[in-house]
């Protein structure tokens, strides 16, 4: 194939201070996702992860195009993938974990952490 490369021969061309950018920026990306771009990363479907959550694909195609949700439901989707939501506060000088929500699932009737 005449003018196409593997990523392998471009990557062994470029600078290491390009390999460092390419390799910060990938992690910029998998620190933040949306619900379906992180039960894709995750390999699962939505039939899959609405046969655990006990719903209908449906609900999790609703739930995956919301942009508020309750934080029990989001809670049990991350459940689901396998795993722990953690709801955090930061501020210029400190960050502090919320512990509000840390026992909603079991006073939901749903999974204990």
């Amino acid at each position: 194939m005449t003018g196409h490369r593997s990523f392998k021969d471009l990557r062994a061309t470029m600078s290491p201070a390009r390999r460092a950018r390419n390799a910060e920026a990938t992690q910029m990306m998998l620190h933040e996702m949306a619900l379906h771009e992180l039960r894709q990363a995750r390999a699962k479907s939505q039939e899959e992860l609405a046969a655990t959550l006990h719903v209908g694909q449906p609900a999790v195609a609703k739930m995956e195009r919301r942009a508020d949700m309750y934080v029990s439901n989001l809670r049990r989707y991350v459940e689901a993938l396998g795993g722990k939501l953690e709801i955090t506060a930061k501020f210029p000088d400190a960050e502090v974990a919320i512990t509000q929500f840390s026992d909603l699932g079991a006073k939901a009737g749903g999974a204990t952490s």
